[in-house]
């Protein structure tokens, strides 16, 4: 019978630690490689025939490491690097090698859950929304640090003139000392704000080029940036057999704990992907609050049912998972929104 081989592979920066494992458990080799697919693919050279898995935990590197071992030929599996780390916790001695090692054994056992790796223009699409993100950011840690020093000389930033730019450097005058300190965080704010807006630019023109993303935007209060972080976040909607489940996956169902006679549930769970969520969130917020009446008003009234029991808060939240499974059910169907009863 062919000897079966199960591999772990423990993923660092430059370096990736490896172990393999035959079938009875027993540890077939160890070694050390960088942490290049060509490689580790020649590590493994001579167990090619006989490679039944090879694991390796989410991480910053594992899209691009998974989808090049995979192109190679490797039966390469990415597992929850969280469930992975409470296994991999119950060790003494934590080094890269007995991290492989673990791994390893996860791909033996079969005792892993397996996260579905996103396909190229999903990876593009999230990094173009990571990049605007954190130009928004920049821009917005400007202002506040500009406020704040201003703040502490007893200066405020004035309602007028109309352009951000104007009013600073109207507080400016006359400071000489603050203006050298100031208007340097003013260029960082005004150069931000310019890249995120092409940023922005880029992902509307990619949006209006995506038949999902038109499709998902008929939905009340989905706007561009939601539309691209779904389509980018979910990736493959095939992946779940039922709709209801993308709340779950965005982390927006509760969490419930049952021991015995007790048996309640929780605050949701907040697992999955943190920017799906908040941008279902705010959308979910906008159609409570801010769209027209009219459109979308069934759901509205729903979502308005919701906070008059509970809360404003978890009303949103509420919202946000059902629009989560009619923007996924309206990607699976090929249609667009229609107003219906809630």
């Amino acid at each position: 019978m062919k000897q079966r081989y199960y591999v772990g592979l423990d993923v660092s920066r430059d370096v990736t630690a490896i172990c393999v494992r035959c079938a009875n458990g027993v540890v077939e080799r160890r070694c050390e490689t960088v942490t290049e697919p060509e490689a580790i693919c020649a590590a493994l050279v001579d167990l090619r025939d006989g490679l039944e898995r090879v694991v390796l935990e989410t991480g910053r590197m594992a899209n691009w490491l998974h989808g090049e071992l995979t192109r190679r030929g490797l039966p390469a599996i990415c597992v929850d690097a969280r469930q992975a780390h409470a296994v991999l916790s119950q060790m003494h001695n934590k080094t890269d090698a007995n991290d492989a090692a673990m791994l390893s054994d996860l791909a033996r056992t079969g005792f892993y859950r397996k996260v579905e790796v996103k396909s190229r223009d999903g990876q593009e699409r999230r990094a173009l929304l990571a990049a605007r993100d954190a130009a928004i950011g920049a821009r917005r840690n400007a202002e506040n640090t500009i406020r704040g020093l201003l703040a502490s000389f007893g200066l405020r930033v004035p309602g007028r003139p109309r352009t951000y730019e104007a009013r600073i450097r109207a507080v400016l005058e006359g400071q000489d000392a603050l203006a050298p300190i100031i208007l340097p965080l003013l260029a960082i704010r005004t150069e931000a704000l310019r890249q995120a807006a092409a940023l922005t630019k880029e992902l509307v023109r990619q949006v209006k080029s995506s038949d999902a993303c038109r499709r998902l935007m008929t939905v009340p209060g989905v706007g561009t940036v939601t539309a691209a972080t779904f389509v980018a976040t979910i990736d493959a909607p095939g992946r779940f057999t039922k709709s209801r489940s993308v709340g779950a996956y965005a982390g927006l169902t509760s969490r419930r704990h049952q021991s015995g006679a007790v048996d309640y549930g929780g605050r949701i769970s907040k697992r999955g992907d943190r920017l799906l969520r908040t941008m279902l969130y705010e959308a979910a917020n906008s159609l409570l609050c801010r769209v027209k009446p009219g459109r979308g008003q069934a759901l509205k009234d729903w979502a308005m049912a919701v906070k008059r029991r509970t809360s404003h808060k978890k009303a949103v939240v509420a919202l946000a998972r059902k629009l989560a499974v009619m923007m996924h059910a309206i990607w699976v169907s090929g249609g667009v929104f229609e107003e219906r009863e809630a």
